[in-house]
């Protein structure tokens, strides 16, 4: 579910995407057109993104995924057309291939290649990495929106859902495409980026609603926006401001219905007394034995922003969203809780599950089941954001995409 890296300092200009990005200029010029075409109405008709270039013959966009990192072990790679696979280890700088040594491994596209069991359109680039393997699938846009999909919502959630998911994957996509800097990746095919399938997570519903939605994305004043999502709200998201320290007008908090469904709209967790002690000290607070926790302060959505906890060697003034990571983000699924003192401890008692920045997953989900079309659960959770279209063509140039 994604969230800023570097955070959040907002929708990067398209003017700066020769510095933020270390790949051609050719490159990207034959990639994707950025500027809005004047007349464009928010949310309301997909509107052209007009070439800032002279023309150029247009090849698609393509996303760098990384897919995995490994810190040591054997790789088994299968190449499309090659009958038998690859065994790959690290090795110093460089890697093991059968037994022989080389600098890297590269497996052009179209593919599919198989890493890991798991099936990927696109090139493959296999390289040592943090005393391990790094493997970075270099993937055309909308095949890696499909292969997306299915990773973070449910297929059985319908076409509508899907829809509105698709145009949050390839905005938040090319966002983090142009943020990637000298880095060898785009994005990565966990939470800490989006949840990334390869070939192996596409299907029929998710290719139509890739079909449906192609190369629309988010924008605000000609820029990609930050198209944060997450799980569930917990009746209300909460703004990119106190979630990140940096206001987005595209980001403000909304009230969401109907996540009433959901595994997190209600959840609690006992922590005992000592756990937390121990953590507090692993965060270089440290207070003994906890005795009280306290909120101190919460956010204007209803989130903890801070916690006064004391123990039997001194107290300490916490961040919340530093204690959930601590913790464990799986297990505090949010920074909407309560805390409650047991006879073993203390017991946090909270809803929603994620950072609750932008699109709300089950709040999208009960949008679509009450009639809304993907265009007003987009409007609904990004407002003030227009749709835009990104279609190459030969020349370079980008085609509206016509009214709703």
């Amino acid at each position: 579910m994604p969230y800023p890296v570097a955070m959040a300092a907002g929708a990067v200009r398209v003017e700066d995407q020769h510095a933020a990005s270390g790949r051609t200029r050719a490159a990207l010029l034959g990639a994707i057109a950025w500027f809005l075409a004047a007349g464009a109405a928010p949310i309301a008709g997909v509107v052209a993104l007009a070439s800032f270039a002279a023309p150029c013959r247009a090849e698609p966009p393509t996303i760098r995924v990384l897919v995995l990192e490994s810190r040591g072990g054997t790789l088994q790679v299968e190449a499309a057309g090659r009958p038998a696979s690859w065994s790959i280890r690290p090795d110093g700088t460089g890697l093991r291939v059968d037994g022989r040594r080389q600098p890297r491994l590269e497996l052009p596209g179209p593919g599919p290649h198989r890493v890991a069991g798991r099936r990927y359109r696109g090139a493959i680039e296999i390289d040592a990495g943090l005393g391990g393997l790094r493997v970075v699938n270099e993937v055309p846009l909308e095949a890696y929106v499909a292969g997306t999909l299915l990773g973070e919502v449910p297929e059985s959630w319908g076409v509508t859902v899907l829809r509105a998911q698709a145009v949050a994957i390839r905005t938040y996509a090319l966002h983090r495409r142009l943020r990637a800097d000298a880095r060898a990746w785009d994005v990565e095919a966990d939470t800490r980026g989006q949840v990334y399938l390869g070939m192996d997570g596409e299907s029929d519903s998710a290719w139509s609603a890739v079909d449906a939605t192609r190369g629309q994305v988010l924008t605000w004043g000609g820029e990609l926006i930050l198209a944060a999502f997450h799980g569930t709200a917990g009746g209300r998201t909460a703004s990119a401001e106190e979630v990140w320290g940096r206001a987005l007008p595209y980001l403000e908090s909304v009230p969401v219905d109907g996540e009433e469904r959901s595994p997190d709209t209600y959840w609690r967790v006992p922590i005992g007394a000592d756990e937390l002690g121990r953590t507090l000290a692993a965060l270089g607070q440290p207070v003994g034995r906890v005795e009280s926790v306290a909120i101190a302060r919460r956010t204007p959505s209803g989130r903890c922003e801070r916690l006064e906890i004391r123990g039997t060697a001194g107290r300490a003034d916490v961040s919340a969203l530093e204690l959930r990571r601590a913790l464990g983000e799986r297990r505090l699924r949010s920074t909407l809780f309560a805390v409650r003192r047991t006879p073993d401890g203390f017991v946090f008692v909270g809803s929603g599950r994620g950072h609750g920045v932008g699109m709300s997953q089950w709040g999208a989900r009960a949008m679509a089941e009450r009639g809304a079309p993907y265009r007003a659960i987009l409007h609904r959770f990004y407002p003030g954001a227009r749709l835009a279209s990104i279609r190459g063509s030969e020349t370079g140039q980008v085609a509206a995409g016509g009214s709703w």
